[in-house]
């Protein structure tokens, strides 16, 4: 693939930016709403997403980049915890996944997933983050997440 993929893939990330509410469903609790705004930055090359959540979940900021001759993208991903980790990430326009299955800037005590799909309008994204324990191949819902477009 050349350059022509890596531009395809930045402007297919287009349909993120704004500023969205973001409700978190954990089981057996109510659900928690913050806020989440995508941008672009440095020229349009990476795609930053801040988070702002209530008490217990962290705060949170996210930077996609774009693999020029490839168009793979990458969430590099840090938060209020000090936590840092790198995700494969996936976007076809439609359906949204970030993956962490090895150790990075964290240890790796579960490999994670979220698997979110934008809705026809473009104003909402439904999603789950989803965990396995020691390498087991079933996942288990570890919580809902919910996107919805405030502007």
């Amino acid at each position: 693939m050349d350059a022509t993929a890596g531009r395809e893939a930045l402007e297919r990330l287009g349909v993120l930016v704004g500023e969205w509410v973001v409700e978190a469903e954990f089981p057996g609790q109510d659900v928690m709403a913050g806020r989440s705004v995508f941008e672009w930055t440095l020229d349009g090359r990476f795609l930053v997403q801040r988070t702002q959540a209530p008490d217990p979940a962290p705060e949170s900021m996210a930077i996609v980049s774009v693999e020029p001759g490839t168009g793979a993208y990458t969430q590099h991903y840090f938060d209020s915890r000090g936590v840092v980790r790198v995700y494969t990430m996936t976007f076809d326009g439609e359906v949204w996944q970030l993956l962490r299955e090895k150790e990075d800037f964290s240890p790796l005590s579960f490999r994670q997933r979220f698997t979110g799909r934008l809705s026809a309008d473009g104003d909402s994204v439904h999603g789950v983050w989803e965990r396995s324990q020691d390498g087991a191949a079933e996942w288990e819902t570890d919580f809902g997440l919910t996107y919805r477009r405030r502007s």
